[in-house]
């Protein structure tokens, strides 16, 4: 059994990557809009305050009132031009409303259109997340097969890591497909 601990060794780290590819799948699921007012939308918009590139979420409080409505209240009123700026800037393609204490933001309801081109996009970062976890499965593979071709675990050892890679590569996978799932479902394209 100590021929193996070197295969665990692998898989943890394996098992590692992957956990931080299907967190990055659905941390990019979460940045994509669905009609629904969001949080996640907005918080890592990138505000030039005093010169600095910050975090909205660190300049002031974002809530959602409504499902239609973000509101973003900064610590410091003098930051909402900024605010503005950068939200016009980003790709989300949001109109903010600035009434000089807070800006709210109306989410509008998708069209069919939109929502086929945003199931696309879903599509695309979904395997984009597969694709990272197959990378990272044949990472772990390669390096199981060269201990086993430097003689330092036997044949039955590498087979079996190697069947526990891909038990895992599976898994994961289908955590992606889920998520997937569950976006389109929200996004209602399916």
């Amino acid at each position: 059994m100590a021929d193996f601990a070197q295969v665990k060794t692998l898989l943890e780290d394996m098992k590692k990557k992957m956990a931080k590819g299907v967190e990055a799948t659905k941390k990019e699921f979460q940045n994509i809009r669905t009609g629904r007012a969001s949080i996640a939308l907005v918080e890592g918009i990138s505000v030039n305050y005093y010169d600095t590139p910050t975090p909205l979420k660190n300049i002031g409080t974002i809530s959602t009132p409504d499902a239609r409505t973000i509101q973003i209240t900064p610590w410091d009123a003098t930051a909402l031009p900024e605010i503005e700026k950068a939200i016009l800037k980003s790709d989300l393609g949001l109109m903010p409303m600035n009434d000089g204490k807070v800006i709210r933001i109306q989410i509008p309801p998708l069209t069919d259109e939109r929502r086929n081109e945003l199931t696309r996009v879903v599509r695309k970062v979904a395997e984009e997340g597969r694709v990272s976890i197959r990378t990272s499965r044949h990472e772990a593979i390669e390096q199981v097969k060269k201990l086993e071709k430097a003689k330092t675990i036997p044949e039955d050892v590498s087979f079996a890591g190697q069947k526990e890679i891909q038990k895992v590569t599976d898994q994961v996978v289908a955590q992606i497909d889920e998520a997937l799932k569950q976006k389109e479902a929200e996004l209602g394209a399916i």
